[in-house]
């Protein structure tokens, strides 16, 4: 565990060093370089464009965090992506979803955990326990905050007040909430899951894989997984019109979720969701990595784009 959360802090606070476009077959990535916001630091958007996307019909909007570990395993850190591209692009040919496009937003690097973390939640803590919170340090000394506030809260603002727009304007998408999405995987997760709970006229799915509950590092004496638990009770949009995919595997990072995830689940169930609103799935052996998430992501896929 020591090993894979050192490895992890290259994955959540270093910008891929790789700055060309993602290479991907028979479809197309657009960039909008280095995007401006009066909310966030600045960062890249690769817009992935189906096979044969034409301004004639529509598209629903998959918008994705960790934009840059998406689709071509040749400019990441770790030589690894989730290969959104093949995988959606198999599922369309065989009319298995609605066609999408998919709105990848880079991770600020140093900036990803405060973009990331849900803020109301954590500021639902008391003085002394958001002070532990922000003076955790990783397995290998380094702090997790970097003596950086929490700015969720403006990470969705970007997103919703000054990317959405854009996209709606100069692509053939849908603009309503039916047909928009979000998605990531452990602190991608985290910001998914409080994306469509803060904006739930704006997004009708979330997909949360490998959702990282404990915000943190560690489980002992950690105030974060009530607060979310709390925090979703108050916060969960309606289940008649909104739907959640979350998963976890059990090595390495993920192993943590175990005992949390579950007290998701039943909070699900309390409000409302069933089995055609809110799947969760646990992935035996699997590990907190894009190869684990690349393996299973046409799940969710299917679940939340179904055609």
């Amino acid at each position: 565990m020591k090993n894979f959360i050192q490895l992890g802090f290259l994955f959540l606070t270093q910008i891929i060093f790789s700055q060309e476009i993602p290479k991907v077959v028979s479809v197309k990535i657009e960039r909008l370089e280095n995007f401006k916001s009066k909310y966030v630091t600045s960062r890249n958007v690769d817009v992935w464009l189906p096979e044969n996307y034409s301004d004639s019909k529509k598209y629903a909007v998959l918008y994705m965090n960790d934009g840059q570990a998406l689709f071509d395993s040749e400019t990441t850190w770790n030589k690894q992506a989730w290969e959104v591209d093949d995988v959606l692009s198999k599922l369309i040919k065989e009319n298995k979803i609605q066609d999408v496009i998919v709105v990848g937003i880079w991770n600020g690097g140093l900036t990803r955990h405060i973009d990331y973390f849900p803020q109301k939640p954590f500021e639902s803590l008391n003085k002394q326990q958001q002070d532990s919170i922000y003076n955790a340090n990783r397995s290998n000394g380094q702090s997790v905050f970097n003596s950086q506030k929490i700015n969720s809260d403006n990470y969705l603002k970007f997103i919703v007040k000054e990317l959405k727009p854009l996209i709606d304007e100069k692509y053939a998408v849908y603009t309503d909430q039916k047909h928009t999405f979000i998605a990531g995987s452990s602190m991608g997760g985290l910001i998914s899951m409080y994306a469509i709970c803060e904006y739930p006229k704006i997004f009708g799915g979330a997909v949360c894989m490998s959702t990282h509950w404990p915000g943190i590092f560690t489980l002992e004496k950690n105030p974060i997984p009530n607060a979310f638990f709390n925090y979703l009770k108050k916060h969960l949009p309606n289940p008649k019109n909104h739907k959640f995919y979350f998963d976890y595997g059990t090595a390495t990072l993920d192993a943590l979720y175990q005992t949390l995830q579950p007290k998701v689940d039943e909070i699900m169930k309390e409000k409302g969701f069933n089995s055609t609103n809110c799947k969760t799935q646990k992935f035996d052996g699997d590990d907190h990595s894009e190869k684990s998430w690349s393996k299973r992501f046409y799940i969710p896929m299917e679940f939340i784009l179904k055609n």
